[in-house]
């Protein structure tokens, strides 16, 4: 595979959309990405509980519980953007930080590569939300949290995939 033009279509706040022409098996093809920076998402664990964030998404149209997420900030350390986002949405810092896997969100057409964490040793540290958050903390024990995602009450693929990662990992 060749790529032989990028063509910017649009450049948003977050997400740059570029039709790619590319070269595949000898014959020319057009392929749409949205490119985006990356992002990480992090698992708050406190004892047996696990803090999620509640919050409304535009897109999707709905409030959904979710695990602590933000974007990687050009030349950010995915582990640094994790702690960030945890004080920012949970108000908490991680004594300890483990990176339990990375994942692509959507690879047939986005770069978005997914930083997973666990977060626990948990302190209070609050940094401001961003402008247009508006994030109600859940707390929940893990294995609630499972049963949830099991019964297809938690909408997101991302909290999916860390939480039942995560318990996994923990035996459960």
């Amino acid at each position: 595979m060749r790529v032989i033009r990028r063509e910017e279509i649009y450049r948003g706040r977050v997400i740059t959309v570029r039709r790619d022409l590319i070269e595949l098996d000898g014959k020319e093809r057009v392929w749409d990405v949205v490119a985006h920076p990356g992002a990480v998402v992090v698992l708050p664990v406190d004892g047996d509980d696990v803090l999620l964030v509640r919050q409304y998404r535009y897109a999707a149209g709905e409030a959904l519980l979710e695990l602590v997420a933000g974007a990687c900030e050009p030349g950010e350390d995915p582990a640094e953007t994790a702690q960030r986002e945890l004080q920012e949405e949970a108000g908490f810092r991680a004594g300890r930080l483990t990176k339990l896997a990375e994942f692509y969100s959507a690879p047939g057409f986005c770069t978005e590569k997914l930083h997973l964490f666990a977060a626990e040793e948990l302190t209070p540290s609050r940094l401001p939300m961003d402008e247009d958050e508006r994030i109600e903390l859940v707390r929940l024990p893990l294995d609630e949290v499972v049963r949830m995602a099991v019964a297809g009450e938690l909408r997101d693929a991302k909290t999916l995939a860390g939480v039942l990662l995560y318990a996994r990992l923990r035996g459960r």
